[in-house]
């Protein structure tokens, strides 16, 4: 019997029960790993993925067993085999097989920005303040790739870096304006760590509409109050690391206004909702910016115009 297939058939319910934990285990339950006056602790994903929103902990029936007994992740995957009524494969001596630690970005040299944040406040045209607010949170930095001026999207985990020209102009080697570093685990959703702490999150595809998230939510006056999480491409599926963070949160997804846009916040919402995540998405079709181009994505909306947009009343009050 493998790991995953004991893992189907052991629930958190289950679990609780060997262990003899007081109480019930439901979306809202009091944890049975501390002792705590109101609820923070939550099961779901069908009972077989759990979170401590007090510790920040989470993860799935091995991660379960390992908390609860104290034993390592391999003593906890030779457990819940056990538990499930199966024999573990490597019970058997295999030979040993390493496994290739991921390698990190190589990060680059960041500088303390001057007149690199008011460049990037009018390439994007958003307010200072939300650079500010990105940078205090750790999503955004400034430097030199390649002999040029960038920003560079990333947060305190260096998981994923993605770097765009601060002349706004594309990447000759890779005719793209978005260069996503060499090692970057580009399924990474940035910001997601940072998240934690916050009810709401504010969804969105690429570095302009995280920067744009922050200016919203700063013109709003809910920037205490909301999260701002970047996915770097349509393509990528949120992980169960992902998942069990956003598990439960208020959450808003901005679409980009494109076929590939539509389908990734579908492919994200479903994802999403299977954690108990409140889910709704903002689509931008039909609205234009000042110059009467379509506004194609959160970004866009900061280009139109003040009359414009205060008439759009779907497009005010973007913070849920």
């Amino acid at each position: 019997m493998t790991v995953a297939e004991a893992k189907e058939r052991v629930s958190i319910a289950d679990l609780w029960s060997r262990y003899g934990f007081d109480g019930n285990p439901s979306r809202s339950c009091r944890s049975p790993f501390r002792d705590e006056r109101n609820p923070s602790f939550s099961v779901f994903a069908g009972g077989y993925a759990w979170k401590d929103h007090g510790t920040g902990d989470g993860g799935d029936s091995v991660t379960f067993i390992q908390l609860a007994e104290g034993v390592s992740n391999a003593d906890a995957c030779r457990k819940i085999i056990g538990y499930a009524g199966g024999r573990h494969p490597l019970s058997r001596p295999q030979k040993k097989v390493s496994k290739r630690k991921r390698r990190k970005p190589k990060l680059p040299v960041y500088i303390e920005p001057t007149a690199q944040k008011q460049q990037l406040a009018e390439l994007r045209n958003v307010s200072s303040n939300a650079i500010d607010i990105c940078i205090d949170r750790g999503l955004l930095r400034f430097g030199k790739w390649k002999e040029q001026s960038v920003w560079f999207v990333t947060d305190q985990t260096s998981r994923n870096v993605q770097a765009r020209r601060l002349d706004g102009k594309p990447w000759n080697q890779i005719k793209a304006k978005a260069w996503t570093l060499p090692n970057s685990e580009a399924s990474w959703p940035i910001g997601l760590n940072e998240s934690l702490p916050y009810p709401t999150v504010l969804f969105v595809e690429g570095g302009p509409d995280l920067l744009a998230a922050a200016h919203f939510a700063w013109c709003e006056d809910r920037e205490k109050e909301a999260a701002f999480v970047a996915m770097l491409g349509a393509g990528h599926r949120l992980k169960q690391e992902a998942l069990i963070a956003l598990a439960g949160k208020t959450i808003r997804i901005f679409s980009h206004a494109d076929k590939s846009g539509y389908s990734s916040t579908k492919r994200w919402a479903d994802q999403l909702r299977s954690v108990d995540a409140t889910v709704d998405a903002v689509s931008f079709e039909g609205i234009k910016k000042a110059d009467e181009s379509p506004v194609g994505d959160l970004n866009d909306l900061c280009f139109v115009h003040a009359d414009d947009f205060e008439s759009e009343a779907e497009i005010r009050n973007l913070v849920p």
